[in-house]
């Protein structure tokens, strides 16, 4: 039989064994990390055009860490657009410029795919794009933080809202067009029209395109207009892109049109 002498020892031992494991679990750290979705070619998707939807996804797991809407104004265009950038430069960490902050409490390094989507505003401009990296607990992604460029434009068809399309018939076309963070175009301007192609299609009843016409400026900030006739196979579909293939944005919107008989 054991004496008390000796069995205490014991006991003290094995409680050890339990508690040990116990105490080495890794304790979760505090990691900000900050997300801005940008226009491609210019600045932030801000609260005017609906900000963007961000979302931090586990790789591995596919557990959704955070989710919210960038919010803040689309940042200081000087520095963004004009001024020489230095390697390291506050670019886009100015007073109230658009972001999407979080904080993760993590316990291990985490492979993450962050995504955006926006501007939400806008369904029919909505673009999404993701990058993959990896979050280290304790270690914030501050600043400039994590940027995501989105490309494209925001093409909305202003006239005609609907209409018929007989062959032979004239069609009055007016659109707006703007970065996708709602910046405005013009030619001569800091996001200068001139480089981009803005046209107007008739798409036929089956599907191709059957008539083009270019659309010039109308004096108006992001406004262009123009004519196209309808040809003799008819339209059932008004179709308006835009193409700055120099820097890779391109964006379209489109109305339904009415077949008519001529």
């Amino acid at each position: 039989m054991f004496s008390t002498d000796r069995l205490l020892p014991l006991l003290v031992a094995g409680l050890a064994l339990l508690v040990g494991p116990v105490l080495a679990q890794p304790q979760p750290e505090s990691t900000r990390v900050v997300v801005r979705a940008a226009s491609n070619d210019a600045k932030l998707l801000h609260d005017g055009v609906g900000g963007a939807l961000i979302r931090i996804v586990d790789v591995e797991t596919g557990e959704v860490l955070a989710e919210g809407v960038q919010r803040g104004s689309s940042g200081d265009t000087e520095q963004i657009m004009r001024q020489p950038r230095e390697r390291g430069a506050a670019v886009y960490d100015t007073e109230g410029a658009a972001k999407f902050e979080t904080t993760l409490m993590l316990t291990r390094p985490r492979t993450v795919r962050v995504m955006a989507r926006g501007p939400r505003d806008y369904p029919q401009a909505q673009k999404r794009t993701s990058t993959t990296m990896t979050l280290l607990p304790g270690r914030h992604m501050t600043g400039n933080g994590i940027v995501l460029p989105l490309h494209g434009f925001i093409v909305e068809v202003l006239r005609p809202t609907t209409s018929s399309a007989a062959p032979g018939e004239t069609i009055d076309v007016r659109a707006r067009v703007r970065m996708m963070c709602g910046c405005p175009t013009e030619p001569g301007g800091l996001w200068d029209a001139n480089r981009y192609t803005i046209q107007a299609k008739l798409v036929g009843p089956d599907g191709g395109v059957v008539a083009t016409a270019p659309l010039s400026y109308t004096g108006t900030t992001s406004e262009y207009e123009g004519t196209i006739t309808v040809p003799s196979e008819g339209a059932t579909q008004l179709r308006v892109t835009s193409v700055d293939a120099e820097r890779g944005n391109a964006g379209t919107a489109s109305v339904s049109l009415s077949m008519a008989s001529e």
